[in-house]
């Protein structure tokens, strides 16, 4: 059975040296193959990641009562807690069944996006739980960073120009999710679906799991199961690298099977700023080559595809259809990047 490549980042530090140029092209390639790999040696401490579970189950633990103080349709700029009616429409999931609680990078109130309006800038909201914030801050900061230099390997890989991609990310609408699957006690294929296949909206995500479930998508078009290893994260590349990429990278579908009774995840999805237009780069065309892909800009895609995926934004862009200075105003469209799926979810 096929695995995702398991690629070690020991050598990340050496950069401009041959073996940063090696690492660079094994991430490259795996990149360019299946769209999925697993890396080690990344440098984020087993004990952060460890406190973050324990964050993450002390608060999915609390009184529903507790945890709606949070609730994500009270926040302007889409943080807090998503509860299990918060759900998308994917056509495969037969037993979907999660809740989550969603951040980015956390803004003052004062941020000039944020006060304009923007659905995906500004400042986190944080539960009434004591170190919560200081945990999960902490590794929002390393494994962005962590996604960051990534990024930078694949403009090494593609050859292009230092800052080609990183350049882009000086005020990203990343997002780091804390996800909490619950297997329905009357589920009883464990092979059913709990989040339907999807691709992810943004360059990359950086995702660790303790839990088995994940399943992806071969070129070929077959589901395979991704191994468990608390030691690695998972990486795979989103919508907006393959769109950069001209469809050299592939954004690559996935899912989530109620293997599990019981799974958490921690999701960290690398974004671009929210203005920056994502089309093909010139470098990356042969001459004359007309690109695959129309052009978009990071955050409207992600808002869209939020839209898309979120009932409360979906309310809200019904009431605020009629205004021209709404946010939520672009209209609902599916996403490109997921038609390789059309007919083959099962």
């Amino acid at each position: 059975m096929y695995e995702p490549p398991l690629i070690s980042l020991a050598d990340l530090n050496q950069e401009n040296g041959e073996k940063y140029v090696s690492l660079c092209s094994a991430i490259g390639e795996a990149a360019q193959g299946i769209g999925f790999l697993r890396i080690c040696d990344h440098g984020i401490d087993p004990a952060l990641v460890e406190s973050c579970y324990q964050q993450a189950e002390r608060l999915f633990s609390m009184p529903e009562a507790f945890k709606r103080q949070y609730y994500i349709a009270k926040s302007s700029n889409h943080r807090g807690y998503v509860p299990f009616s918060e759900k998308g429409d994917y056509p495969d999931e037969v037993n979907r069944n999660y809740e989550a609680f969603d951040l980015g990078l956390d803004l003052p109130y004062d941020d000039p996006d944020y006060l304009a309006g923007n659905r995906v800038l500004g400042p986190n909201v944080w539960p009434d739980l004591l170190g919560f914030k200081g945990v999960i801050s902490e590794y929002y900061r390393q494994v962005s960073t962590l996604g960051r230099r990534l990024c930078g390997c694949f403009e090494a890989y593609l050859g292009l120009p230092a800052g080609a991609i990183t350049s882009q990310m000086s005020k990203p609408v990343s997002q780091l999710r804390l996800l909490h699957y619950v297997r329905n006690v009357n589920t009883t294929d464990l092979r059913s679906v709990n989040m339907g296949a999807h691709t992810d909206y943004e360059c990359l995500t950086l995702l660790h799991t303790r839990n088995e479930g994940l399943q992806v998508m071969t070129q070929d078009d077959i589901w395979i199961d991704v191994p468990v290893d608390p030691a690695t994260l998972i990486v795979n590349v989103g919508d907006m690298l393959e769109s950069w990429t001209n469809g050299i990278f592939r954004s690559t579908p996935h899912r989530v099977l109620n293997l599990s009774p019981e799974r958490f995840s921690l999701p960290y999805f690398v974004a671009a700023n929210y203005d920056a237009e994502i089309k093909p780069f010139r470098q990356l065309l042969k001459e004359n080559e007309i690109p695959k892909y129309q052009p978009i800009f990071a955050g409207e895609h992600l808002e869209r595809m939020l839209t898309r995926d979120f009932p409360y934004l979906r309310d809200a862009k019904l009431r605020a259809k009629h205004s021209r200075n709404s946010r939520l105003a672009f209209p609902m469209t599916s996403n490109p990047f997921e038609d390789r799926m059309n007919g083959k979810v099962a």
